[in-house]
This record gives C-alpha cells, structure tokens and sequence, in this order.
C-alpha cells in the first residue's frame, strides 16, 4: 500500500518511496511496479493524473489530480513555476551555509517523455541552506575525514534533475547519485553505512486550491534516511 499523505475530490498525494518509478519507462523496461497503476489499484480503479514527476530513487511528496479538469488547473501552477517545493538532501562535503545557484542547465533527453536532449541552456534556480555538517574520521573518500551535509534545497525553476546538476555544479553532489554523484564515494558509504539509495527527499509542496486557498503537503523521511542522519548524529560538528 502506498502512503497516502492528502486526498479531496481535486487531488490525492503520497510519500513515494525511493526506487519505485512514477510511471512506465523505455529506461526500466523490466520494473513491473508503478506509482500510478498501484495508486489507481488502491483506489478502486481511480484514474490518476500524475502533477509532476519524482526521480526512480528520489522519495516524498507525489501529487495527483483525480480528473482531467483538476490535472489542467494544478498542472498550470507547474508549468508556471507557480508550486513551492522543498527537497532534504545529504551531498559530499561541507557546503556553504547559504546560496542561491544560477546556473542554466541544458534539457536532458526523455525518452519516456519523448523529449531529445536541448542545445541551448534554460534558465535554473535553486536555493540551498545548510541544516548541518558531519565530519567522519574515516576514510571513505581521498581525505582522512569523510564530510558531508544536510540541506534543505529549494528549486524555484523545474528542470530535470535540477537540484542534483546543480549541487554536482558546486562540487556537493548528493550522496548515493550515480549519475551526477562520485562513483567510488557512493559505494564506500552504502557499504559503511549498510544503506544505499539516493540520498535525496521532497519534504514539501504548496500549492493554490481551485478555491483559492494555500494547500501544504508534507512528507516525512522514511526509516532509512532516519537510521543513516541517526548514525550521522554523532558526528555532527
């Protein structure tokens, strides 16, 4: 069963976990399970329309419109860039305390959505605060001391893996990213710590109600994020 963290007759939200795809893709032509087919199950045959979309390995907040009247009111605040979002992410060493990254990013190819990678840059903006620093007397990278940081990112614009390309851009990227990550440090902490995954989490999303007022939708971390920040405590600085 998924977690359902909101549902009215407009729209149903869940806390995704990390490694469950939104909806069928040509990348994992072999993963039979899909948030929207096994929402659309749980809710009795429901049809659903996916708002946004969530990374594979990315968890939190997914929101769903319940009607295809519904899905073009919410989905216009997106594409407006009119939606606050709010993401937890742990990234390779100590970053600044507070920064606001303008960095313009290239469209990535979509196969699932058809889309072919873009020549030209569009704009992108994400700001990012520092929660807390960690600092591990072991070697896990090529320092004697392994450094990490939580930080609450804040992407104003929506490009495809925004805040992970711009975290890589700042020499942060977030640990357990295969892609925009460090390979070798990804391994050495999923095999130290005994959890791998992502280490990235949509906390928040506001949005305006067709009744115009302010909708927050909350998700907490799963046990897994919990047991890596619990055994990350004790080396905070």
């Amino acid at each position: 069963m998924l977690p359902i963290i909101y549902q009215d007759d407009d729209l149903v939200a869940i806390n995704k976990p990390s490694g469950l795809l939104v909806h069928r893709s040509a990348i994992d032509k072999r993963e039979t399970q899909f948030a929207v087919q096994e929402l659309r199950n749980q809710l009795g045959g429901q049809h659903v329309y996916p708002l946004h979309r969530l990374d594979k390995p990315t968890s939190g907040v997914l929101v769903f419109a319940l009607s295809a009247k519904a899905a073009s009111y919410y989905g216009q605040q997106w594409q407006e860039n009119k939606v606050k979002k709010q993401y937890l992410a742990l990234s390779r060493g100590f970053a600044p305390e507070d920064m606001t990254i303008d960095y313009a990013l290239r469209q990535e190819a979509d196969l699932t959505a058809g889309i072919e990678a873009g020549k030209e840059a569009q704009q992108a903006i994400t700001h990012i605060a520092l929660l807390a620093k960690y600092s591990l007397p072991k070697a896990l990278d090529r320092y004697n001391e392994t450094r990490f940081s939580l930080l609450q990112c804040t992407p104003v614009t929506g490009r495809k893996h925004q805040i992970r390309r711009h975290l890589k851009h700042i020499a942060h990227p977030i640990i357990g990213d295969s892609r925009h990550g460090k390979g070798p440090l990804n391994r050495a902490c999923a095999a130290y710590f005994g959890l791998g995954r992502l280490w990235l989490h949509c906390q928040q999303i506001q949005l305006v109600k067709q009744d115009g007022s302010a909708l927050s939708l909350q998700a907490n971390i799963d046990e897994d994020f919990e047991t890596l920040l619990n055994q990350l405590s004790a080396y905070k600085v």
